[in-house]
């Protein structure tokens, strides 16, 4: 085990006798002491509480009373343990549930990795754009609260002076996120106050202005793509009033300084999106939903401040140039193999259960409820669920576990955790993984009974990048020959090269950002190495014959570790000094269509078309009628010539 010190002491309790507890074996599990098991700690004294928690490094198996037991031990003067929950995830569920506590206790312990923070500040600059009256009710509870300015976008006769700015006008463009939205408003009319009557100004466009939040009242089309995940930017029904509550209550809030998670990671030198202004890999840019994800040159960039975090372009990205930070990749790796490890060490062939909050108010609401999750059944809190890609899943499966599960919340965006899934299914060669659509806990249970074989190969390891665990876990699930076919835009496969209309010139070598087309400095070669291909197309986009097509498959050959030739010629050697200067068959073919065919290359000149270029140029330079060359230089003057 890795991450927290595993020497400590382990509190284990029954919850009044609603759970079986095997102390034994759960010690043995995490490596900790556990001494007496507790019937109801949460109702005893405080006294009782420090007792229990008075060993070093104390782990608790109890997540419902976390608060009362903390409030507890503070009060006997005792450090607060650690909350691992294995009753609403294990001990309320089906069959023989001390496998599952035990795996759920270890990967508990499990040290978390700490996510990066940005601070964001909002002024409470607030922007309320809607109809006169929605917009201006909102204004008048926020006034005291926020800086708020009110576009009216149904303005006819300008309002009685307010306590706060009013315009009117419409929004042509809006950008940023919360502390930092940026706008462009078209027939903006302001306030006159001059005069007997209030009234507006002569409108104007392309006016700019900026706040930290916005209040959308107006019920029509949304400022920006997955509205409900840009942050700062609240858009409630106008027409549900507990709604427009809620969202008032909720900007009201926001003013200060705030820590916003960087959910990903970046590394440009990775990125295949473009080479030489050829666009390769788009994956990450089709699947972000807020369009945080822009070009920026040959590769990618992020805008933090729009990234809402849902992991689908670490799960799409074929090179590892972005990759998912809040947990890392690594640290999921780390969890799924102590999962599968512990739960094998104590049981038989468990499943994996990936799920985010939603799912975990639904393994609450089964295990109170209903009869709970099936023993074999063990979950996984992941924040993202589309950040658990194919990789994730193979992992899983080379792990040990028997299926994967994955229960999407309803804001989940199901075509990226599917088309993963697919892949999964075409690497793993059976249907090994699955999205399970329901919202009802009932439904849950049934989904997870049974319907599922027992795992026989060896479990590995799951270190390294996402393509070296998936190649990995592929490897240990089939033949060591074998060559799996796979869905169109996999980032796996090989490159077929048609040899008659290939060239050779090697201009899908320079632009390969992986480094799976390579050339040989001695002979006209082209080389390739399946392991490193990503499936980037840039190969195909810059071949001026159209010679390359991408074959989308994962082999698992020793082969595709090693450099193969896909296309070789006979060198071209210079007439002059025999140097190989190159593809002898071009040389050639260009030979045949200049030679007498072309002004410039008579009889004599046509053999400096198989000349390298060192002798060429000595060839040109000494040769008569060169048309490049100048006239002869004039002969000096010097003092004898005047004397003479």
């Amino acid at each position: 085990m890795t991450g927290r010190d595993q020497a400590g002491h382990l509190v284990l309790c029954t919850c009044a006798g609603s759970q079986p507890v095997d102390a034994k074996a759960l010690s043995a599990a995490t490596g900790r002491a556990c001494g007496k098991v507790h019937d109801a700690l949460c109702l005893a004294t405080p006294d009782i509480v420090g007792r229990a928690f008075a060993g070093p490094n104390t782990l608790m198996a109890c997540v419902q009373e976390a608060e009362a037991l903390t409030a507890l031990a503070t009060e006997a003067g005792i450090a607060a343990p650690h909350f691992v929950d294995i009753r609403d995830r294990a001990g309320w569920g089906e069959g023989d549930v001390t496998a599952k506590q035990a795996a759920l206790l270890a990967e508990g312990d499990l040290a978390p990795a700490e996510p990066r923070i940005l601070d964001v500040t909002s002024d409470g600059l607030c922007l309320i754009v809607g109809p006169e009256d929605a917009a201006l009710a909102a204004a008048d509870r926020l006034k005291d609260a926020l800086a708020v300015t009110v576009l009216l976008t149904d303005a006819g006769a300008a309002p009685d002076k307010q306590p706060f700015d009013v315009v009117a006008g419409r929004i042509r463009k809006a950008a940023g996120a919360f502390g930092g939205f940026e706008l462009t408003l078209d027939t903006l009319c302001q306030i006159n106050p001059t005069g007997r009557q209030t009234t507006f100004t002569a409108p104007r466009d392309g006016a700019k202005t900026r706040c930290d939040i916005i209040l959308d009242m107006t019920g029509g089309t949304p400022l920006f793509p997955a509205h409900h995940k840009r942050e700062g930017y609240l858009r409630p029904d106008p027409k549900n009033p507990q709604a427009v509550a809620d969202a008032i209550l909720e900007a009201s809030q926001m003013v200060g300084t705030f820590e916003k998670v960087l959910h990903v990671r970046t590394e440009s030198a990775l990125c295949a999106h473009s080479r030489a202004e050829q666009t390769g890999c788009t994956n990450c840019l089709d699947i972000c939903p807020t369009g945080a994800i822009v070009p920026d040159g040959e590769h990618v960039t992020i805008d933090p401040m729009i990234c809402a975090g849902c992991g689908a372009c670490s799960s799409v990205c074929p090179s590892g140039a972005v990759a998912y930070a809040a947990p890392p990749v690594d640290d999921t790796f780390r969890r799924i193999e102590i999962l599968a490890r512990t739960f094998r060490t104590h049981g038989k062939t468990p499943t994996l259960l990936i799920h985010d909050d939603h799912g975990r108010e639904m393994i609450a609401l089964s295990a109170r409820h209903g009869a709970g999750l099936p023993d074999h059944a063990v979950p996984l809190h992941i924040p993202a669920i589309a950040a658990f890609g194919h990789a994730e899943i193979m992992a899983a499966l080379g792990a040990g576990f028997a299926r994967v599960d994955i229960l999407p919340s309803p804001r989940t965006e199901r075509d990226p955790v599917l088309d993963q899934i697919a892949l999964a299914n075409a690497l793993a060669g059976r249907d090994a993984a699955r999205l399970i659509d329901v919202t009802d806990p009932e439904a849950l249970e049934k989904a997870l009974r049974g319907g599922f074989e027992t795992v026989l190969h060896d479990p590995i390891l799951p270190m390294g990048t996402r393509r070296q665990v998936t190649r990995v876990a592929a490897t240990a699930l089939h033949d060591a020959t074998t060559v799996l076919p796979l869905p169109d835009g996999a980032p796996y496969g090989a490159v077929v090269v048609d040899t008659d209309a290939c060239t050779l010139c090697l201009s899908c070598v320079s632009l390969c950002p992986s480094g799976a087309l390579m050339d040989n400095v001695d002979r006209p070669e082209l080389r390739f190495q399946e392991d490193a291909c990503l499936q980037c197309g840039l190969c195909a986009n810059i071949c001026p014959e159209d010679a390359i097509t991408l074959q989308p498959q994962l082999n698992l050959s020793p082969d595709a570790l090693s450099p193969r030739i896909l296309n070789a010629e006979e060198p071209a050697e210079c007439v002059e000094c025999g140097k190989p200067f190159g593809v002898a068959s071009t040389i050639e073919r260009i030979a045949g269509m200049l030679a007498d065919k072309h002004p410039m290359f008579g009889a004599e000149k046509a053999r400096m078309i198989r000349m390298c270029d060192t002798c060429r140029v000595n060839a040109m330079a000494h040769s008569e009628n060169n048309p490049f060359a100048s006239a002869p230089r004039p002969k000096t003057r010097t003092s004898d010539d005047y004397l003479n």
